[in-house]
C-alpha cells in the first residue's frame, strides 16, 4: 500500500495525461492523486503568502546611509526604530525584520497565537523563529483565536511602547489575520469578558467580520486608529497582511493604525440589526455614549504609512500558475467569496454541476434553467469580482481538467453545539450538495482551507470531499444532515473514513483568509 501511495504521489506531481486518464488506473488515480494534487496546491496557495518573503520584498535598507525604504517613501535610521505587531503571521515577519535592520531596531514587542513558537520549532521551521539574543519581547495569547488575559497583557505592553516613543522615532507595526484577538484593550470600565461575550453574540448570529470589527474598534483602546494615536508624534510604517475580503485596512485586524470611520450610530445599527442592543451591559453602553458625545471629534492619522505587502489575490494567483503546471485550465472565480456558508455551498455545488455538463457535453451543456440559478445565486451572494461567465467559458473551451479557485471568509450561523470551521462546514455542505445530482462520467473534487492552518477551534484546517461521500457515510452510519444541523463537521470528518479527508499543516505562520478549490475532471 506504501508503495502504491508513493506511484500516486508521484503521478499526482506530473503533468496530467490523457492516457492516464483513459487507462485502467483512471478511477484508483481520481480518488487519491487528485486528492493530493488537492493538498500540494493548497500548499501552495500558503507558500505564496509566508510572512518573511513578502516582508523582504516590501522593505529595503541600505546599510550604507541608513535609508530604509518602503515602496516609494524612504526613513532615515539612527538605532530609533521601534517594532509592534499582532497577528497569526507576525512572528515570521518579525524573524525578517529584525534580520533585515538589525542594530537600528532598538525594542519590539509582539503578541502571536499560543503555541504557535513550539509548532514552528516542531515544524522545523527555524526562518519563522527569533534569534535567542532578540530585541523583541514575545507574548503568546489568544487561545482558539479568542481574546484572553495574555492577549490584554501584550495588547498593554504595546500601549506602554507606543506612548513613550517622540518625534524623532520611527515605530513599525506588522499587522496579520487574527490581530484583533491578540490586541484587547478595552475602554474602561469594559471589561474583558463583557467585550468577548458581545463578539460572541454577534458572530454567533451571522455577523460579518466588517460588522465585528466596527464593534470592538467602538470599544477598544488601540483599534480604530488608537494605536497610532498612542505612538504620536512618531512616524508610523504599517505593513498588513490582509485576511479581509477586499483588503480594506480600516478592517484588518480592526484598524489599529487607521482612523475609523465608524460612528456610534453605526454600532448601534448593527445592535439593532441582531436584536442585542436591550441587552447591552451599563458598561458598554457608557463608552458608546462617551464616545457620541467626544469634543474632539474623530482623529487623524495623517503620520502613518499603511502598506499591504499580501493578500488572498497573490495567493490564488500563485495557485492558479501552479494548477496550470500540472496540466489544468485553472481560473480565479473570486477573492471575496463571502455570505452564509449554505448559500456558498449551494453555490458550488450548482456551478459544479454547470460545469460538469459543458466539460463532459459541450455540445448539450446544461439546462438554461440550471444556468439561470446559478447567475441568481450569484447575483445573492453579491460577490464583485466573480468571473463567473469568463469561467464557464474557459470550461467550455477546455476537453481536460479544470481547476476553479476562489477566495475569502464565508458565515456560519450556530444553530448546534458541536465541533468544526467554516471550512469543514462549507466542504460537508458542499459534498451533501454535489450528491443530490448525478454528474456524469467526470471526478469531481472540492477543497476549502484556512491559510492559517486552524478551521475553529480544531487541529484541521479544513477539509476535501467528493460527490460520493454522503452515500459512503450513510454505509458507515454516519448522517450527515444531522451532523449539520449541530454544526458538528469535525466531528463527522474525524469519523468518517478515519479523517482521511481532513486538511492537516498545522499552524502556517500566515493567514490570508480561506482557499477554495473546485476540481472537474472527465473520466
Amino acid at each position: 500500500m506504501a508503495a502504491a501511495l508513493q506511484v500516486l504521489r508521484h503521478l499526482a506531481r506530473a503533468p496530467l495525461s490523457p492516457l492516464l486518464w483513459g487507462g485502467p488506473l483512471a478511477r484508483l488515480a481520481s480518488s487519491m492523486a487528485l486528492a493530493e494534487q488537492a493538498r500540494q496546491l493548497f500548499e501552495s496557495t500558503v507558500g505564496a503568502v509566508l510572512p518573511g518573503p513578502m516582508l523582504q520584498r516590501a522593505l529595503s535598507l541600505d546599510p550604507d546611509s541608513g535609508q530604509l525604504k518602503v515602496r516609494d517613501r524612504s526613513f532615515q535610521l539612527q538605532q530609533n526604530l521601534y517594532l509592534v505587531g499582532f497577528g497569526k503571521a507576525v512572528l515570521g515577519m518579525a524573524t525578517a525584520a529584525e534580520e533585515l535592520l538589525g542594530q537600528h531596531l532598538v525594542q519590539g514587542v509582539i503578541s502571536v497565537p499560543k503555541g504557535i513558537r513550539a509548532a514552528m520549532e516542531s515544524a522545523g521551521k527555524q526562518e519563522m523563529l527569533l534569534k535567542p539574543h532578540s530585541r523583541v519581547l514575545v507574548f503568546e495569547g489568544a487561545a482558539n483565536n479568542l481574546p484572553d488575559r495574555d492577549a490584554l497583557r501584550a495588547a498593554l505592553a504595546i500601549r506602554q511602547l507606543a506612548e513613550g516613543l517622540t518625534a524623532d522615532d520611527l515605530l513599525l507595526v506588522l499587522i496579520s489575520g487574527g490581530g484583533s484577538a491578540l490586541l484587547p484593550a478595552p475602554i474602561p470600565p469594559v471589561t474583558l469578558e463583557e467585550k468577548q461575550t458581545l463578539t460572541k453574540l454577534l458572530a454567533a448570529r451571522g455577523a460579518t467580520i466588517q460588522e465585528l470589527n466596527t464593534i470592538r474598534k467602538a470599544l477598544s483602546q488601540l483599534k480604530g486608529g488608537g494605536l497610532a494615536q498612542a505612538a504620536y508624534p512618531a512616524q508610523v510604517v504599517s505593513l498588513i497582511l490582509s485576511d479581509v475580503v477586499g483588503d480594506p485596512v480600516e478592517v484588518i485586524a480592526s484598524g489599529p493604525t487607521v482612523a475609523s470611520i465608524h460612528s456610534v450610530q453605526d454600532c448601534l445599527h448593527i445592535l439593532n440589526r441582531y436584536g442585542l442592543r436591550a441587552a447591552l451591559p451599563r458598561s458598554v453602553k457608557t463608552v458608546l455614549a462617551r464616545a457620541d458625545s467626544d469634543p474632539h471629534g474623530p482623529h487623524t492619522c495623517g503620520h502613518v504609512l499603511n502598506v499591504i505587502i499580501g493578500s488572498n489575490a497573490l495567493a490564488l494567483a500563485v495557485a492558479q500558475k501552479q494548477a496550470e503546471a500540472l496540466g489544468y485550465r485553472a481560473v480565479v472565480l473570486s477573492t471575496a467569496i463571502q455570505g452564509d456558508v449554505k448559500s456558498v455551498a449551494q453555490f458550488y455545488a450548482l456551478l459544479a454541476r454547470v460545469a460538469a455538463a459543458r466539460l463532459t457535453m459541450p455540445g448539450a451543456g446544461s439546462s438554461v434553467e440550471e444556468d439561470e440559478q446559478l447567475f441568481e445565486l450569484a447575483a445573492e451572494l453579491q460577490l464583485p469580482d466573480l468571473q463567473l461567465k469568463e469561467a464557464l467559458e474557459a470550461v467550455v473551451g477546455t476537453r481536460g481538467p479544470v481547476c476553479l479557485l476562489a477566495g475569502g471568509e464565508p458565515t456560519v450561523q450556530l444553530q448546534g453545539s458541536g465541533k468544526g470551521g467554516r471550512n469543514q462546514e462549507l466542504a460537508l455542505r458542499v459534498a451533501a450538495e454535489l450528491g443530490r445530482w448525478p454528474l456524469g462520467p467526470i471526478d469531481v473534487l472540492f477543497l476549502s482551507g484556512g491559510t492559517d492552518g486552524q478551521d475553529g477551534p480544531t487541529e484541521a484546517a479544513g477539509a476535501w470531499v467528493r460527490p460520493e461521500l454522503t452515500s459512503q457515510a450513510a454505509a458507515q452510519g454516519l448522517d450527515v444532515a444531522a451532523f449539520l444541523a449541530h454544526n458538528d463537521s469535525h466531528t463527522f470528518f474525524c469519523r468518517f473514513q478515519g479523517g482521511a479527508h481532513l486538511l492537516h499543516t498545522g499552524l502556517t505562520g500566515t493567514n490570508v483568509m480561506d482557499a477554495h478549490l473546485l476540481f472537474l475532471q472527465p473520466r
